[in-house]
């Protein structure tokens, strides 16, 4: 009897087990089915729009044009079109890769649900991480809280090789099933800054380059801006376009240098991260440590337009600037400079990290709601550490660090292009440095760091 596969954020087929348990148990004959949430594409912005329908793209490439994609506008009517391509092919099933993060779980729960009423199971085999959310745990069974500790457990998980996916099953060839009812990919209605790349092929040749390009420099290259030093793979990562196992098992395969094991923990992070949520659903909005909901944060007038200014690079800072500007022309941002900017909204501007989550979800072309509301809190002193929120990142210093001769900042923030050197990150002490049109600093830098510590104080008092 054929199967029905619900792609999710899985848009591979190789080193997929839930895809390989759909083609066994369907003996070769598979309706690949994804379904779009209407609303939710309308309301992304345009990279994000971009980013999705060229994934979907090259998954439909990958299967001949095979890809059965729906529109739905809420779980019910995700199991519906799922139902619907079950009833055309005489299949009692639909398979999927298990979703871990709270929207996933409830969608999942609520479509397996409705497909059961309808005499339709549901299976769910595998997930995105090499080692599933909830899976690691302390020897008292209780979760880990610091990242060290977790990394050393999760380290010792074996978490496979990674599987191919049969050309035949049964004997018989594998034969894509179209169903007529599918509407299409949908199509982009913003525009996006930049034509996006994506799908497993192109993550693999992204893969092969930074093999060749930085992994063996990774931890050496890794945190400055103004290098190619990363591997570019988070967004494959995010669409499930490459499994994490994957790249363990090329890691393996390459022996032990400290690069490769510092790139090992990276993807740890991400994992850590998921499993933080799974254990901790509320913290996708709210404090992962609830003493930090009730420091002292600003509002009004003042706070809204120094959000506005931070959202569009313009705070007067250049290395927050430049990595503001940055995710608005590409998509993306460099993770050093994720903590930067993000240091500088909650501890400089004394704003709430959800907004600053919230957009970075907007505009992340690579957006994963675990790493991205946890590294968010971690950065914000409410997350997951031993003794956060007196790491306050001085905007200058780590300029001057991780971006040593201004390269990283002359290319996103133009006005101070006729800079040299270091000098981009200190314009306001250069005769000149606003003559390219630059925007003063709307805050004190030192002043805003003791009045931050200021406000702990006030609620450890409490």
């Amino acid at each position: 009897m054929a199967s029905v596969f619900w792609f999710t954020r899985d848009l591979r087929l190789q080193d997929n087990p839930a895809l390989n348990l759909a083609v066994a148990t369907g003996e070769g004959k598979v309706a690949a089915v994804y379904v779009v949430n209407g609303p939710e594409y309308a309301g992304l912005e345009g990279i994000r729009q971009h980013s999705l329908t060229e994934s979907l793209k090259a998954l439909d490439a990958s299967l001949g044009g095979r890809l059965n994609v729906f529109s739905a506008t809420d779980a019910a009517q995700t199991a519906e079109k799922l139902a619907i391509a079950a009833t055309n092919l005489g299949a009692g099933k639909v398979l999927a890769m298990r979703l871990f993060d709270p929207a996933g779980k409830k969608l999942q729960n609520t479509v397996g649900h409705a497909l059961a009423a309808r005499g339709i199971h549901l299976i769910l085999e595998g997930s995105a991480y090499a080692v599933a959310p909830g899976s690691v745990r302390k020897p008292d069974e209780t979760p880990y809280r610091v990242y060290t500790p977790f990394f050393k457990a999760w380290d010792q998980v074996n978490w496979g090789a990674p599987v191919s996916l049969p050309t035949e099953a049964g004997g018989v060839k594998n034969e894509w099933r179209w169903i007529a009812e599918a509407t299409g990919i949908p199509q982009p209605t913003k525009p996006a800054p930049f034509a996006v790349k994506a799908g497993e092929a192109f993550a693999l040749r992204t893969w092969e380059r930074f093999k060749q390009r930085a992994l063996n420099q990774y931890d050496e290259l890794r945190n400055r801006a103004d290098l190619s030093g990363t591997s570019h793979l988070s967004h494959a990562l995010a669409f499930g376009e490459i499994h994490p196992r994957t790249l363990l098992a090329a890691l393996a395969s390459l022996g032990d240098s400290s690069a490769l094991t510092i790139y090992r923990k990276e993807l740890a992070w991400r994992e850590f991260y998921a499993d933080v949520l799974w254990h901790n659903p509320h913290t996708v909005t709210d404090y992962y440590e609830p003493r930090f909901a009730g420091m002292r944060y600003d509002t009004g007038a003042l706070a809204d337009e120094r959000l506005e200014a931070w959202k569009q690079g313009k705070t007067g800072y250049p290395m927050v600037d430049a990595g503001m500007r940055q995710l608005l022309a590409t998509g993306w941002m460099h993770n050093r400079v994720r903590m930067i900017v993000a240091s500088f909204l909650v501890k400089d501007l004394h704003l709430e990290w959800q907004q600053g989550a919230a957009w970075f979800e907007a505009n992340l072309s690579d957006f994963d709601v675990a790493s991205n509301v946890h590294g968010w809190q971690w950065t914000a002193g409410c997350g997951t550490d031993a003794s956060p929120y007196y790491r306050i990142f001085n905007p200058v210093l780590q300029g001057l660090k991780f971006d040593p001769n201004g390269e990283y900042v002359r290319k996103f923030v133009p006005e101070l292009a006729h800079l040299d050197g270091a000098d981009v990150h200190t314009p306001w002490e250069v005769i000149g440095g606003y003559s390219g049109g630059y925007a003063a600093r709307i805050v004190d830098h030192d002043v805003e760091r003791n009045e931050s510590l200021a406000r702990l104080e006030e609620i450890k008092g409490k």
